[in-house]
C-alpha cells in the first residue's frame, strides 16, 4: 500500500515539511529577518488552511462557509503581515 496516495498522509507530510522550513531554514541567516518573518507568517496561515480543509473536513462544507473561511485566512494573514511590515505590531 502506497501511503502517499492517501490524502491525509500527504497533507501531514506537507505540514511537517512546512514546519521544518519555518524552524530550520528560515531561522538561519539564509534570508533577511524581515523576509523570514513574512514567510513564517504566510506558511503558518497556509498550515491553518490545510488543517481546517483536510482534517476538519471544511473542504466538503457548503460553498458559502468555505468561501468565508478562505477569505478569513487571506484577510487575517494579510493584516498580520501588513501590521508587521508597517511596524504597528511592535511593542510600545
Amino acid at each position: 500500500m502506497n501511503l502517499l496516495k492517501r490524502p491525509g498522509i500527504l497533507v501531514w507530510f506537507v505540514l511537517m515539511l512546512a514546519t521544518v522550513v519555518t524552524t530550520w531554514v528560515l531561522s538561519k541567516d539564509i534570508v533577511a529577518a524581515r523576509t523570514g518573518t513574512v514567510a513564517i507568517i504566510a506558511i503558518a496561515f497556509y498550515k491553518v488552511r490545510l488543517v481546517l480543509l483536510h482534517f476538519m473536513e471544511l473542504r466538503h462544507a457548503p460553498r458559502g462557509l468555505r468561501l468565508f473561511f478562505e477569505l478569513w485566512v487571506l484577510v487575517v494573514a494579510a493584516a498580520m503581515i501588513g501590521m508587521y511590515l508597517s511596524g504597528s505590531a511592535a511593542p510600545a
